[in-house]
C-alpha cells in the first residue's frame, strides 16, 4: 500500500503542473488578443517586448498582474479634458472569458456642438435687440442714439470674451477650482476645472453699462451695486465650498444674507428717486384685462421673494456646459426689452449684462474651461431681480426665466414627493430620477449639447412672449 501511494503522489504532482501549465498558455493568448485589439501599436509592442519575450510557462501571477495593470492604465487614461466620460470597467479574467462589449474610445472632436449653441444664442440676440433699436422710437416715443441696444451688447461681448484667455488662467494659478459633488459619472471629469469666473465678467459688464450711460444712472449705480453684494455671497460660497468643507455656505446662512439683501434694495427704492410706472414705485403692470396693480406694502415682499427665489434657480441650473450663461443672456434681452419704456438706462445695463453673459460662453461652452461658480450664479440672479424691482416688471422676468424656475420647482416637487410619498406608503417615491431636471434629461439618455439647445430654444420662445407682454401692459 504504501508503495502505490508513493506512486500516486508524483503522478498527481504531474497532473497539477499541467494543468497550471495549460491555464497559463490561454491566459497568455488571450491576454496577447486582448493588447493587440485595444493597445497602441507602440504600447503593444514594448509590453509585448517585456512580457511575452519568456515563455508562458515560465511566468508567474506577479508578471500577469503588471501586463493587467498596464492594460487597464491605458484604457483609464483616456479619460481626460476631451473625452466623452464613459466609464470604462477594468479587464479581468471573468471579463474575458464572458465577453462583454467594450466601450469605445471617445469622440474628442465634440467642441464643435457648443460652438453652434453660441452661435444659436449670439444670433437670435443680435437680431432681436436690432430690431428694438429700429422700432424704439415707436416704444417710447423719444428719440434714442442709433444701436442702443447694440451697442453695450457688443461691446461687452467683446471685451468679456478677451479678458477671458487672461483671466482663466489666473483663476486656475489660484487654484479655484470646481469640486463635482453628485451628478452622471462623467461629470467627474469636470472635475479641477477653473470656477468663480463671475470675478471678471460680472464686473465688466457692469463697468460697460456705467461707461456708456456716463455713470449718471440712479437706477444702473444701484443695480450694480445689489449684484456686486451678491456676487460677494456667491464668492463667498465658492471660497468655502473648495478651500474648507465642500459644501459652502449653510443654506440658512446663504438665504438669510440674500433676504437681508433684498430687504435693503426696497428700503433704498422707497426713499429713492426712481424711474417708476406712473411715479408710483409699488405698482406691477400686468397685461389686459388686469392692467395696473398696486401691491403695497407686499410689493418689499415680492422683492425679497424674487431675489431668492430667483438666486436658487440660476445656481441649480449652472450644472451644464453653457446652460446657465446662455440662458442668463436670453432673459437679460428680455428684461431690456421689457423695462425700456420705463427705464432706458437699465435697458443699457442688461444688454450689456447679456453680452457679458455670451463673452463669458465663448469660454464655457461644450466643453468648458471655466465654470461661473455661485459667485457668477447669485450677480446674475441679483441683477435679473433688481431690474424687475425698480420698474415693477416682475410678470415679464418670470416668464422669459421659465427654465430658472423650472429648474428649481424641480427640485422642491422631488423633495415633497418623496416626502408625502413616504408619508402616505411608507416607502419613498421619486418624481424625477435625480434633481434638478436637467439631470434627469442626462440619466434617460440625453447628451448635454442637446439638452443645452433645447433650454436655448424654450427660452428664446420665452423671451419673446415677455417682451409682448410687457410692451403692451405699459
Amino acid at each position: 500500500m504504501r508503495s502505490i501511494g508513493s506512486n500516486l503522489k508524483p503522478s498527481l504532482q504531474g497532473l497539477n503542473e499541467s494543468r497550471n501549465l495549460s491555464r497559463r498558455r490561454l491566459h497568455s493568448h488571450i491576454d496577447l488578443k486582448v493588447i493587440n485589439r485595444f493597445v497602441p501599436k507602440r504600447l503593444s509592442s514594448k509590453l509585448r517586448h517585456r512580457a511575452f519575450g519568456i515563455e508562458a510557462m515560465e511566468m508567474d501571477d506577479e508578471s500577469w498582474d503588471d501586463i493587467n495593470a498596464a492594460v487597464q492604465y491605458v484604457f483609464s487614461s483616456s479619460e481626460g479634458e476631451d473625452s466623452d466620460g464613459d466609464v470604462l470597467q477594468p479587464i479581468t479574467d471573468d471579463s474575458i472569458t464572458s465577453p462583454t462589449k467594450l466601450a469605445r474610445p471617445p469622440n474628442t472632436n465634440k467642441t464643435i456642438y457648443g460652438v453652434l449653441n453660441n452661435i444659436g444664442v449670439m444670433s437670435f440676440s443680435i437680431a432681436l435687440l436690432s430690431i428694438m433699436d429700429l422700432c424704439a422710437w415707436r416704444i417710447i416715443r423719444l428719440p434714442l442714439p442709433p444701436l442702443y441696444l447694440l451697442r453695450p451688447f457688443l461691446t461687452s461681448l467683446l471685451v468679456v470674451s478677451c479678458a477671458g484667455y487672461i483671466c482663466v488662467p489666473l483663476l486656475r494659478s489660484l487654484k479655484l477650482r470646481a469640486i463635482i459633488r453628485r451628478g452622471p459619472a462623467h461629470h467627474y471629469s469636470k472635475k479641477g476645472t477653473p470656477t468663480s469666473a463671475g470675478l471678471y465678467f460680472i464686473p465688466l459688464g457692469i463697468l460697460v453699462a456705467e461707461f456708456i450711460v456716463g455713470f449718471s444712472s440712479t437706477e444702473v449705480s444701484a443695480v450694480s451695486v445689489i449684484t456686486l453684494s451678491f456676487a460677494a455671497i456667491g464668492l463667498l460660497d465658492d471660497i468655502l465650498r473648495i478651500k474648507v468643507n465642500k459644501y459652502g455656505l449653510s443654506a440658512g446662512t446663504r438665504i438669510f444674507l440674500e433676504v437681508a439683501m433684498g430687504t435693503l434694495f426696497s428700503f433704498w427704492m422707497n426713499a429713492a428717486n426712481i424711474s417708476s410706472p406712473y411715479s408710483m414705485k409699488t405698482v406691477v403692470p400686468l397685461p389686459k384685462p388686469f392692467g395696473l396693480v398696486c401691491l403695497g406694502k407686499m410689493y418689499p415682499l415680492l422683492t425679497t421673494i424674487c431675489f431668492v427665489f430667483l438666486a436658487n434657480g440660476v445656481e441649480f441650473t449652472d450644472g451644464l456646459d453653457g446652460l446657465a450663461g446662455g440662458t442668463a443672456a436670453l432673459v437679460f434681452v428680455g428684461m431690456s426689452i421689457a423695462v425700456l419704456p420705463i427705464c432706458s438706462d437699465l435697458a443699457v445695463f442688461g444688454t450689456s449684462m447679456a453680452g457679458a453673459c455670451i463673452g463669458f460662453l465663448m469660454h464655457n461652452r461644450y466643453k468648458a474651461s471655466v465654470f461661473m461658480g455661485n459667485t457668477g450664479a447669485l450677480a446674475i440672479a441679483g441683477a435679473l431681480a433688481a431690474m424687475a424691482s425698480c420698474t415693477g416688471m416682475f410678470f415679464p422676468l418670470y416668464v422669459s426665466s421659465g427654465i430658472f424656475l423650472f429648474e428649481a420647482l424641480s427640485v422642491v416637487m422631488q423633495i415633497y414627493c418623496f416626502k408625502i410619498t413616504k408619508q402616505m406608503w411608507g416607502k419613498g417615491r421619486h418624481l424625477f430620477r435625480i434633481a434638478p431636471v436637467h439631470r434627469h434629461l442626462e440619466l434617460a439618455g440625453l447628451k448635454e449639447p442637446l439638452i443645452v439647445a433645447s433650454a436655448y430654444i424654450v427660452s428664446s420662445a420665452l423671451v419673446l412672449c415677455a417682451g409682448y407682454v410687457a410692451l403692451i401692459s405699459v
